[in-house]
């Protein structure tokens, strides 16, 4: 097979491959999507090629082939093709022959793939677990926890009796490195991060437990502890943990105990894991007594045999009692383990709550009351347990129908009319003296109970806000565990909450939602939503939108300054990374007047919707290359196209639909901008201004020629630059241009440059030459001066055609078309598409794919050179 190189294959600082706004990881395979109206190229088959740089640095590479070579010839005389198959196949009297060839091309990591509210990123992801323990002369131990989710790989570690490590390694099966994680400082004993993108080769190693795990001090004693990456099957149902370790230097001793209760007795269930308690060598069975103590007072003990390769087993301590359950809810119950003969060992450890990176948190809305309503109002919450079994509570309200009388933490009614109240925690709670029906609750249960603590963990308990209007329910949440994803705003800051009374004009929404939002150190914007109780129709899309205002305490949302799509999102979160932001929107995010919201198809001017305020110092705009990407779970990146094809306004150029009022940088040529005016696609070529210099130099990265004089490299790598709102774009300091203005285009009368000193911005008016002919002519409309006319004139040029009187021409690929010319367009590996046509409208290249009727047969098939299906009976395959 010949493979060809894709124009859209990238160097990513994360392994992987770009390809048509979505991102994949080394060796995924998938069909190339080219929009509307070509589709999904299912002949195609693009694939993720995994290279290494001079430096040793792995990258992707994307290349595509043809694969329609690769069909098996069909046994019969008239073969049919399927719609969304590429082979043809024998019709169902054939049986022999059967559709196998597609699924066996179908994309690992598909991203076509919607999660829905019922199916939540849990359900996708596999937990993992490491015992990490001493490699040489250390006594330290460590629990690790990993959670797969597509090619994401989260961690939450614990460790004990060693100082906090300072690098944290992957090792793979041949024990090289497979990815370094730097451990930032921190008075904790735990650590959280991800690494995102795996590769599928150590996807694999991962699912067959291959995969080592190794942390190392950087103090004195360079202490090591390594460990294995498995999956266990009790990840899911623990509730209560404990690390095991020796009050001696022993290395590569230590263990974890993972617990959990039963859900209808007080029986408690344990997993042990131990390393290094039998030592390496003794292929007999070594009698062990596995102890439950209280100070030091033996409670339970359950003798069992193990051995050094198979030292894990499960146990159930039965009906424990009420003083046993308190001292489990407290963190005072201590398990140990100890071998029986001459030179025994002992490893033991305190029991608590299970700890994780994951955050404890709850969205009020009034949909999911008692007695579901329409309110508008919001609630958030987010919980912290602690060792000592005390549960730390922040509770916001806002948006309400009138004052709060109620706030507690129940369980699920038993009956509809029968609350389950575990916790009152209204005296804590304090009404905002700014707005009416706000207000907030910070406290402090000091006695939950163990039970409560496995019903907490396991997402079984409610918060609920009861007022005085609805005194039974005005607003209630499930309080759920989210799992950590690397954003580190949710250890930092309470989220922002989400509203429809915050919509302007205020929504009576069902729904509500929260928020967390920060700006890192680069400039780039992380956020993350969650929502709950979004109204529902046949079109569940959802879009978030980050808006920046022109004036503080005002919103005009027919206004588009400052206003980005952050993503679109199906379940109830969303999250991402947002790097090419506008200085005026940081200055917004600075300020406080910027907002996130939330819009749906039944209120798409905002259906939730808060004002973020996240301080930074990024005068000068993000730093760092330009790219929006998504980094969500069980969400996909959306720009909602069904939306755009609704707007009568919307422009659709090169496979893309676009907004009035936008602007980009088309594919054919980046030293062109073109805008989007009522259905009117304009390019324009990039104008270079003239330069006064002798000498000059031509970036690789930009379009025009600047001076070759010292200062002006100088302050190329010294200052950071401009940024210019009209084209939107960072421009080098000493460097000119003709400013863009929409949707006039290039304004060659007038003449920017960025002073490097200051970073601004200085546009001043063109002055023309004085002429010494009588009848002077504007050659182009677009030029500002006019000249003395030639003897001869040159034909246009490429810029010059775009910018000249009459109809304009249309450029699709490396072809010219004339205005009303109709053609079929060419597509790399796939040749030309005679089911679609294509057009040229006043420079404007528009696409249409041929209408099809719609047909009553339940298996159409699509005849050799035919664009439409046609009901030709039932087929199997």
């Amino acid at each position: 097979d010949v493979l060809v190189s894709s124009c859209c294959s990238c160097l990513l600082s994360q392994s992987g491959c770009s390809f048509g706004g979505r991102f994949y990881s080394l060796e995924d395979t998938w069909h190339p999507d080219l929009g509307e109206p070509f589709g999904v190229m299912h002949c195609v088959m693009c694939h993720c090629e995994p290279q290494r740089s001079r430096r040793g640095k792995m990258f992707g590479k994307v290349s595509c082939r043809n694969m329609k070579q690769d069909c098996p010839d069909p046994s019969c005389d008239d073969p049919v093709l399927l719609p969304g198959h590429c082979c043809k196949t024998c019709p169902k009297g054939n049986t022999h022959e059967v559709c196998f060839y597609d699924d066996l091309h179908k994309s690992y990591n598909d991203r076509s793939y919607i999660s829905s509210e019922e199916n939540s990123n849990r359900d996708s992801a596999a937990d993992f677990v490491a015992v990490l323990t001493g490699v040489m002369d250390s006594s330290g131990v460590a629990r690790a926890r990993f959670t797969l989710t597509r090619t994401s790989l989260t961690f939450s570690i614990t460790f004990q009796r060693m100082n906090r490590p300072s690098l944290l390694t992957f090792l793979d099966s041949d024990g090289n490195t497979a990815f370094e994680f730097r451990v930032p400082q921190a008075d904790t004993d735990m650590i959280c991060g991800v690494w995102k993108n795996l590769p599928k080769s150590h996807l694999r190693q991962l699912e067959a437990e291959q995969l080592r795990v190794s942390m190392t001090t950087a103090d004195n004693k360079k202490e090591e502890i390594q460990g294995k990456v498995i999956k266990h099957r009790a990840l899911f149902a623990e509730t209560f943990s404990a690390i095991l370790t020796s009050d001696g230097v022993h290395s590569g001793m230590g263990g974890i105990a993972m617990l959990t209760l039963s859900d209808t007795e007080n029986n408690l269930h344990f997993i042990l894991i131990l390393q290094g308690l039998v030592p390496h060598g003794i292929s007999a069975k070594v009698p062990v007594r596995v102890k439950l103590l209280y100070r030091q007072h033996l409670l339970r003990e359950i003798r069992a045999n193990i051995s050094a390769d198979d030292s894990d087993f499960a146990e159930v301590l039965a009906d424990l009692n009420s003083r046993e359950l308190f001292w489990l809810s407290r963190g005072q119950l201590q398990i140990s383990v100890e071998t029986e003969g001459q030179n025994p060992r002992q490893i033991s450890g305190y029991i608590s709550g299970k700890r994780s990176c994951d955050i404890l948190q709850s969205v009020m809305s009034s949909g999911s009351a008692l007695t579901p309503g329409k309110t508008g109002g919001v609630g958030s919450a987010v919980f912290t347990l602690h060792h000592n079994g005390s549960l730390d509570y922040q509770v916001l309200v806002a948006g309400l129908s009138s004052a709060v009388v109620g706030v507690t933490i129940e369980m699920k009614p038993r009956r509809r009319s029968k609350r389950s109240v575990l916790y009152d925690i209204t005296a804590d709670f304090a009404a905002a003296q700014e707005e009416r029906g706000g207000g907030r609750a910070l406290g402090s249960c000091g006695r939950i109970e163990a039970r409560h603590i496995h019903m907490l963990l396991q997402n079984e308990l409610f918060i609920n806000i009861a007022t005085a209007e609805q005194q039974e329910s005005e607003l209630r949440g499930q309080i759920q565990m989210l799992p950590y994803n690397g954003l580190d705003a949710r250890r930092n800051e309470l989220p922002v909450p989400l509203a429809g009374q915050f919509v302007s004009p205020p929504v009576r929404t069902a729904a509500a939602g929260h928020a967390w939002v920060s700006v890192d150190e680069q400039c780039h914007l992380h956020y993350e939503i969650v929502v709950n109780g979004l109204s529902k129709s046949e079109d569940t899309s959802v879009s978030a939108h980050l808006h920046g205002l022109a004036e503080i305490g005002e919103m005009d949302d027919s206004s588009t300054n400052h206003k980005r799509l952050l993503t679109g999102f199906y379940g109830q979160q969303a999250q991402g990374v947002l790097k090419d932001i506008s200085v005026g929107l940081l200055r917004h995010l600075d300020e406080g007047t910027a907002y996130i919201q939330v819009s749906t198809k039944m209120n798409p001017r905002g259906e939730i919707r808060g004002r973020i305020h996240v301080p930074n110092s990024c005068e000068l705009g993000s730093r760092g290359e330009v790219v929006e990407e998504a980094e969500f779970d069980d969400l996909v990146f959306v720009r909602d196209p069904a939306e755009l094809r609704k707007d009568p306004h919307t422009c659709f150029f090169e496979g893309e639909h676009h907004a009035h009022g936008s602007q980009w940088t088309p594919q054919y040529n980046t030293c062109f901008t073109c805008i989007c005016q009522k259905k009117t696609v304009i390019c324009d070529p990039v104008i270079c201004p003239a330069l006064s210099c002798p000498h000059t130099i031509q970036p690789e990265d930009q379009c025009c020629p600047i001076c070759d004089g010292d200062c002006i490299l100088r302050c190329l790598f010294v200052l950071p630059g401009c940024y210019f709102e009209g084209d939107q774009k960072m421009h080098a300091p000493g460097t000119t241009w003709h400013p863009f203005v929409p949707p006039f285009g290039y304004i060659k009368c007038a003449v920017c440059t960025c002073k490097g000193s200051t970073g601004e911005v200085h546009c001043e008016k063109v002055t023309c030459p004085p002429l010494t002919c009588s009848q002077p002519i504007r050659r182009n409309p677009s030029d500002c001066c006019k000249e003395c006319p030639a003897e001869d004139t040159p034909p246009l040029e490429d810029d010059e055609m775009m910018q000249a009187d009459g109809t304009r021409h249309c450029k699709f690929g490396k072809n010219y078309y004339q205005n009303s010319e109709h053609w079929h367009p060419r597509v790399p590996l796939v040749g030309e598409m005679k089911c679609i046509t294509c057009w040229c409208d006043h420079g404007v290249t528009k696409c249409q794919k041929k209408q099809c009727p719609l047909l009553s047969c339940s298996n159409p098939i699509r005849r050799e050179g035919k664009c439409c299906p046609e009901c030709m009976g039932k087929f199997w395959c």
